[in-house]
């Protein structure tokens, strides 16, 4: 790869000192600006090939010391406070040659919401709010992903939330694909979405609190059977 780089940079060079055979004629910079931007797209396209591929097809699960469910609101205008979930499970199948043809699915245990505020954390699992007896479980299954950019993509899929069912979509950013130092293949993404709250029964306090939710995920998946 560095030997390829260094000899598009050489042919730049040379292309740039070299004379122009006719002074009249279109200016030389067009066309090398063109090769540059072409050379340098198929760099880009190489990079997110190897990258992809550092990590095999197959089924990947969620490392959970490395997954992460966050989401924010605004508190009456003075902060945005963060919640986690801290119990959530995570499938990933990966297939690096067509990341489209990959898909993921996630449970969370509801009542693993935590704002480090016990008193809060209660209240968020009554049934003011997720009524976690009730609907113990978040549920998501991808229906599509869509590459968007080199190391970007959507994710449309299913959430189900509070017993309602409805599709949302997810703007990942795929982070890296390698060996761990065990061995085993791992990949990892960023995820971000955001919810209208009232609209899936969770109007508590609306609008006195922020009805938009923005929801974070940071994950890491590790290759299953490794």
């Amino acid at each position: 790869m560095k030997a390829q780089l260094f000899a598009i940079g050489l042919i730049a060079f040379v292309g740039a000192c070299s004379p122009a055979e006719d002074t009249e004629a279109a200016s030389p910079e067009q066309p090398q600006t063109e090769e540059i931007q072409v050379a340098s797209e198929t760099a880009s396209a190489e990079f997110s090939t190897e990258a992809l591929v550092a990590a095999p097809a197959g089924t990947y699960s969620l490392d959970k010391g490395h997954g992460y469910i966050t989401f924010t609101y605004d508190h009456q205008g003075y902060s945005k406070p963060w919640v986690r979930w801290g119990d959530w499970e995570s499938t990933l199948t990966w297939n690096p040659d067509d990341p489209e043809a990959s898909s993921v699915s996630a449970t969370i245990k509801a009542a693993s919401v935590d704002s480090n505020v016990d008193k809060f954390d209660d209240h968020m699992k009554s049934a003011d709010m997720f009524d976690v007896e009730k609907y113990p479980s978040v549920g998501f299954q991808s229906t599509s992903v869509t590459r968007t950019g080199v190391d970007t993509g959507t994710i449309v899929g299913n959430l189900t939330l509070m017993g309602m069912t409805k599709p949302v979509t997810l703007d990942v950013t795929f982070n890296k694909a390698g060996t761990t130092r065990g061995g085993g293949h791992k990949v990892g993404f960023s995820a971000t979405t955001d919810l209208v709250r009232s609209e899936w029964g969770l109007g508590y306090a609306v609008p006195h609190v922020g009805d938009d939710v923005t929801i974070i995920i940071e994950a890491e998946y590790e290759k299953a059977g490794e």
